[in-house]
């Protein structure tokens, strides 16, 4: 398989096929190619795959994800169609096996008290070597074979990073974001910060109907003797984490600010953060969800 300085020179467009037995990561896989700027489809009928490339003009690398629960899928016609796609002059076809331990896909089965696809009322370990069987002549004809059974997601998704991720779609997304505690925390949120203990502007008639990214705003709840210190450590643990992150091969952070109606403090300290985050050269998103909701373009980029 060529390394990925040969593949940035080709101008096919990129179409990878994810495969290998169930259990065995092929989700993540699929997952993670969609973070680093894939069009993702998982479960495809193999006789869909010509006719999504006949289709309108491809813009970005497709990642198709093909097991055995996938509609007429067989291993000769998953075999035939990867030799059409590597003569074909629109696309740069690459086949990743994902392979794993015949003892670390019981485990997984057993901890997710999953049925085996090829064995539904048999022990799971019947389906996982009748698939390895089965599979076998797909495994000998992969361009990349990955075994999984020592990999945390986080490992596979970085290993496909290595050989796929571009120097931008690599690199962790931080969404920084602010809420009301009235209307519950946000689902997605990696670290939530409670800034209710600062003081409120509400209270303050000349400030109540501004909101926090305001200056006026902003100086007031910086003015609070505790916001210094909060936020110094807050801003230092957060330098801490991202690296750390990003080595972990996360894609994506998400910080949550939340105060009592999601309009001054929380904005505020959301605004600071995500601005000192950039200057670090970070990617990041602001989303003042409050505001949203009441119009008052909440959504930005930095």
């Amino acid at each position: 398989m060529p390394p990925p300085t040969d593949r940035a020179r080709d101008k096919r467009v990129g179409l990878v096929l994810v495969t290998g037995p169930s259990g065995a990561g092929r989700t993540t896989a699929i997952r993670g190619l969609e973070d680093m700027g894939f069009e993702a489809i998982d479960n495809i009928p193999l006789s869909l795959v010509p006719r999504l490339l006949d289709g309108s003009p491809l813009t970005r690398p497709i990642a198709l994800g093909l097991d055995v629960r996938t509609r007429d899928f067989s291993v000769a016609g998953l075999l035939d169609l990867l030799d059409d796609l590597r003569d074909s002059e629109k696309v740069k076809a690459e086949l990743i096996y994902l392979d794993c331990q015949d003892d670390k896909l019981l485990r997984r089965f057993s901890e997710t008290r999953r049925r085996h696809p090829l064995a539904p009322a048999e022990s799971p370990i019947d389906g996982i070597r009748r698939e390895a069987n089965v599979l076998g002549p797909v495994r000998m004809r992969a361009d990349m074979l990955i075994d999984t059974s020592e990999m945390s997601p986080h490992d596979l998704r970085a290993e496909l990073a290595r050989w796929f991720g571009s120097a931008d779609q690599t690199r962790l997304a931080v969404s920084v974001q602010s809420f009301s505690y009235k209307r519950g925390v946000p689902r997605s949120a990696d670290m939530v910060f409670d800034v209710r203990f600062l003081q409120n502007p509400y209270w303050e008639a000349d400030l109540r109907a501004l909101d926090g990214r305001s200056d006026a705003v902003a100086a007031y709840v910086m003015a609070d003797p505790r916001f210094s210190a909060f936020y110094d450590h807050i801003l230092s643990l957060t330098r801490l984490l991202l690296p750390a992150y990003t080595a972990e091969g996360k894609s994506h952070l998400s910080i949550a600010f939340g105060c009592t109606g999601g309009q001054h403090r929380s904005v505020t300290l959301t605004e600071k953060l995500a601005a000192a985050l950039a200057a670090d050269g970070w990617g990041v998103s602001i989303r003042h969800r409050e505001l949203e909701s009441r119009g008052a373009s909440g959504k930005d980029r930095v």
